[in-house]
């Protein structure tokens, strides 16, 4: 491949293996993207975030029961608090949250599970999670939101 290259031997292998490695790794990549269907989430859901609190369902936030042990939490993040602020479901159950933010930058986070979101203004922030372990669980605030930010949390209750 680099024979017409004066490089030493040992440059010209590892340039090869780089060579290599790009070619495979592209060829993954398309395979993913064209051949299995795998793309980046094309369909955000988006509300302008000063209709937040008059648009529906963002204007009674709740937790609804959708199915056996299925719940969807439609939640509003505002300065310094979580609106339901307090959730309770039997254990097993899969909640399938639905948030967003009026105001700024929030997050959502449970300690000791993979419920980690971003809640940008205007955006409407999607995660599904079963809690298969009774017990209770904080929603804290992990993006900076002003100096009230340390308190901004609720409460998740598996019973």
């Amino acid at each position: 491949m680099f024979k017409n290259i004066h490089l030493p031997r040992y440059e010209r292998i590892w340039l090869t293996i780089g060579a290599i490695s790009l070619v495979v790794f592209l060829v993954i990549l398309g395979v993913l993207a064209v051949g299995l269907g795998l793309q980046p989430p094309g369909q955000m859901k988006t509300v302008p975030p000063e209709q937040v609190r008059t648009n529906a369902p963002f204007n009674k936030p709740n937790l609804v029961q959708v199915g056996p042990n299925e719940y969807k939490a439609t939640m509003v993040a505002q300065m310094f608090s979580y609106l339901p602020d307090q959730l309770e479901v039997p254990a097993g159950s899969t909640i399938h949250f639905e948030i967003t933010s009026p105001d700024v930058v929030h997050g959502l986070y449970v300690p000791n599970t993979n419920v980690n979101i971003m809640v940008v203004p205007g955006h409407v922030a999607e995660f599904t999670y079963t809690f298969k372990h009774p017990g209770d669980y904080l929603m804290l605030c992990h993006e900076y939101c002003g100096s009230g930010h340390q308190m901004m949390m609720g409460k998740l209750k598996v019973v």
